[in-house]
């Protein structure tokens, strides 16, 4: 079985180091030549400047496709440049990776996959890019909505050691959070699974953002940086947009479904273990 991965980053990557066994073949890309891969496996060029002339080539041979490349402003790149390609194409399964922001607003409410999607600007872009893929490959599509990405080298006790960390405060506010080896697993289950469908993906307990900090702050045995509140403190517009969402979102269909069994189901396992193992 060989696999076409557009964006080898940070969750593509783990992945592949850690599941890419499975596959006969593996080819991808990047946005930059020479950016290193997890594994040795052929690179090709693809950004908005750069297409590789490789890449219809791989994907007309690929048996699989995980897309990890967010749309732009203009859409989807992948589907712009290579949409008439992979439906023609004999790929029998495709993971999208998109995200929970696509759920827009609930006001702390609990949601599962059955929840509403909203929003406009980059929310709007990635509901966008779900249906097209939909409609593309149909029940050839599975897409993954992650929450907010951490693990080694991303995390509250890097920001703490970079001096990045930040308590912000925003009263009632919590996010979803998700280790990228938990990412991987759910990649392989996703692929494994016989039918096709929409998984959340998210940990066991959404949370305040401060409170992750303090955790990290323990684990490192350092204060904490001061609280801030979220109305008056210093952020970037993209920072703040981030906390005009409020969701508590279920992954129990995850683990119902894919049988995806967390190895961190909470922030605290995940922190505990990036700094035991000093992934930080």
């Amino acid at each position: 079985m060989r696999l076409f991965v557009f964006g080898l980053g940070y969750s593509a990557n783990r992945f592949i180091a850690q599941h890419g066994g499975q596959f006969t073949g593996i080819a991808g890309t990047i946005r930059t030549a020479g950016k290193s891969a997890a594994r040795d496996i052929e690179t090709l060029v693809f950004n908005p400047d750069v297409t590789d002339p490789g890449i219809g080539d791989r994907l007309a041979s690929a048996d699989t496709l995980l897309v990890s490349v967010p749309p732009g402003a203009d859409g989807d790149p992948v589907l712009l440049t290579f949409g008439s390609v992979i439906a023609a194409s004999g790929i029998q399964r495709i993971v999208y990776l998109s995200s929970v922001g696509v759920y827009g607003d609930h006001q702390g409410a609990w949601i599962d996959e059955t929840a509403p999607v909203s929003g406009e600007g980059r929310r709007r872009a990635r509901i966008d890019a779900e249906e097209r893929w939909r409609a593309l490959a149909g029940d050839r599509t599975t897409i993954l909505r992650i929450a907010g990405i951490y693990g080694p080298g991303r995390n509250a006790l890097e920001n703490l050691k970079a001096g990045k960390a930040h308590r912000i405060v925003k009263p009632g506010q919590v996010f979803n959070r998700i280790h990228v080896d938990d990412i991987a697993a759910a990649i392989a289950a996703a692929f494994e699974y016989p039918q096709t469908g929409i998984w959340n993906l998210c940990d066991d307990e959404p949370a305040p953002p401060q409170d992750v900090v303090t955790f990290a702050a323990a684990l490192m045995g350092i204060a904490p940086p001061p609280e801030q509140d979220f109305a008056t403190a210093e952020m970037s517009l993209m920072a703040r947009s981030f906390y005009a969402s409020n969701n508590r979102i279920s992954n129990a269909r995850l683990k119902r479904e894919l049988g995806v069994k967390l190895a961190f189901p909470t922030y605290r396992e995940g922190l505990t273990a990036l700094w035991q193992r000093r992934e930080i």
